[in-house]
Parts: C-alpha cells; structure tokens; sequence
C-alpha cells in the first residue's frame, strides 16, 4: 500500500482542497465518484495513512493485476455472498480504526461523457448506520479520467487531477438534522417500538435519502 501512492505522486498534478478535514487518527468513511483506476490511489495520497476499499474477486485473478489491487488496500469480496462478506470486511476496517474507502456508485462510472456521475447505492449509508459517529468525508475527484481514462493502460502525466473535500459528517449528525433524516428522540422512540418490517421500512427511506444527499453533495463539490 505504500508503494504505489509515492509512485502515482511523483507522475501526477494532483492537488487538494481541503485536506484538513480528512481525520489524522481514527476510523472514517472515505467517499467519493469514480471514473477512473486511479482514484483509490488518489485518496490514499490525500490521507496519508492506509485507506481500505472493497473490490470484486475478479479483479485478484491476474497476478500482476492483484499485486495492484492488494499494494492499494482493496479487499477481496465474493458475488456469491450476497455482499454479507463486504460488510462484515468494512465492519473489521471501521472497528480496527483504520480508514474505508468507498465510492457509493458501486463501481466505475460506465458514462462515456459527462456528467459522468451516477446513482449511488444505499451501501455506504447502512454502513454509516452502523457507526453512527464515525465521520463521513466526501471527496470529488476531478481529472483523474483524463489522467487515466477507463480501460487504458495509457497515462496523461500532463493532465490535472483536482480533489475537493467537504467537512465531514457523522450518520448521527444526519440523523438529526432538519436538512437530513429530522429526526428527534420521539422519532427514534417510535422507530424502536415498531415491528421488524415497520423499522425495515424507514430506514430503507432513510439509507435513499443519505445516499441521494450525498451524491448531491459530490456534485456540489465539483464530481463531473
């Protein structure tokens, strides 16, 4: 994992905006868009310290391929397990402490032209809910598709990768607020004593509504 970030470093114009708010200690949820293979790299550089991510099985079946997928923190998850694996991965991630690396499309953005970003999915809000007070960094990443466009082994050293970042947010904050979930203490009260399909209900609402914020939130900051 340390090999890599210094590398990428030294052949790109990468700069950042905002790199204060990305916590120095502790766990945290890197979020961001994705168009290109660079990007995992690009957050790893903005932190500084060992970001984690989850990436399909499929990706490790090249040897030289999986030296890449391992030296940057990616963690090896099966279709098979219908996603139980990557959760109980980003759990072991989040409860060590460490950093995780998200982006909430799922995948890299299949646009052949802007706006490249897509629909997130509600992934990285049932994860949020878990640790309601590990903050969330939204970071929008801006050039790497011209740096490395998707399915090319070819780089553009000259080309400008730019990185804005947001204050971070915890789902708890969210939660709260009057602009997210607003919800008070009788809300959570009154979650509490529904049946399972009832609270399945609402928080299946409330895991769109995050998610929808937050990709709002990237496009806001720049992610094209």
């Amino acid at each position: 994992m340390y090999v890599l970030p210094p590398l990428v470093r030294s052949i790109t114009n990468v700069r950042y905006q905002g790199l204060e708010r990305i916590p120095k200690n502790g766990p945290a949820i890197l979020t961001g868009n994705h168009t290109s293979h660079i990007d995992p790299i690009v957050k790893i550089m903005g932190a500084r310290r060992p970001v984690h991510y989850l990436a399909k099985a499929e990706h490790f079946e090249d040897r030289k391929f999986q030296k890449i997928m391992t030296s940057t923190g990616q963690i090896e998850t099966y279709r098979e397990s219908g996603g139980g694996d990557a959760l109980t991965s980003a759990v072991d991630v989040l409860s060590s402490g460490n950093i995780m690396g998200i982006f909430p499309e799922g995948t890299r953005s299949r646009n052949k032209q802007a706006p490249y970003l897509s629909r997130g999915k509600t992934g990285v809000a049932r994860l949020a809910a878990k640790f309601p007070n590990v903050p969330i960094v939204p970071m929008a990443i801006i050039g790497s598709r011209d740096f490395m466009a998707p399915g090319s082994a070819i780089i553009n050293p000259l080309a400008k990768v730019q990185v804005n970042i947001d204050f971070p947010i915890t789902f708890a904050d969210w939660l709260a607020s009057s602009e997210g979930g607003n919800f008070t203490d009788g809300d959570v009260d009154n979650l509490v004593k529904l049946d399972e399909h009832g609270q399945r209900s609402i928080m299946k609402s409330l895991y769109r509504k995050f998610t929808d914020q937050l990709m709002e939130n990237l496009r806001e900051l720049g992610a094209p």
